[in-house]
């Protein structure tokens, strides 16, 4: 955006802040990123960034959040077998995005002997997993998984095989692997896998 377009105050500004942050993660990863650069990209004064985000750990942070939350929705189909396919395809058009890409790279950079992400970034990915608990909890009221039921290990279960392929063994994920991962999530669930008795 050009800075002879001002945003102004308000939504408008915060949605181009975050946006720009994640293209700027994308572009130049998480050791380059300066809240100059994100400015810059907006088409604001670096101090009208800083007034609602005081450091960069802060702005990279509420970025990540805000592009998981937009692009990976919890569902609520009426069925845990939908809910967790929807579920893990969100999660994987999601990391084949582009601020998919990006938001992985700042959270694997010290693999890459780059310095270490905020803790507050990973405080996103655990934030997330409680967000997507009621998929479980609705499910369990229903009786379609056994009460008892972790709903977190049920949903780190999940989500684990995508990210390994991913993160680990570097494969492309699909809709046919979110499937996958879904079908074995509800199987284990139903096998009592997740409770503790």
């Amino acid at each position: 955006m050009s800075p002879s377009a001002p945003l102004g105050r308000g939504p408008k500004v915060r949605t181009a802040v975050l946006a720009a942050t994640i293209d700027e993660l994308s572009e130049r990863g998480y050791a380059a990123f300066t809240i100059e650069n994100v400015a810059q990209r907006t088409g604001v004064h670096k101090t009208t960034v800083y007034r609602r985000w005081p450091d960069r750990e802060t702005l990279i942070a509420e970025a990540l959040a805000d592009s998981i939350a937009t692009e990976i929705p919890v569902p609520d189909t009426g069925s845990v077998g939908e809910d967790l396919r929807a579920l893990a395809r969100s999660l994987v058009a999601w990391v084949n995005s582009a601020s998919g890409r990006a938001v992985l790279a700042v959270m694997v950079s010290t693999a890459a002997g780059l310095p270490a992400p905020p803790l507050s970034a990973r405080h996103v990915f655990r934030d997330r997993i409680r967000h997507t608990l009621p998929v479980v909890t609705r499910a369990i009221a229903r009786g379609e998984i056994p009460d008892g039921t972790n709903p977190a290990e049920m949903i780190k279960t999940l989500v684990a095989p995508i990210y390994f392929r991913v993160l680990i063994t570097g494969e492309p994920v699909d809709d046919n692997a979110a499937d996958t991962a879904a079908a074995l999530t509800l199987t284990a669930a139903r096998a009592r896998l997740f409770t503790d008795d």
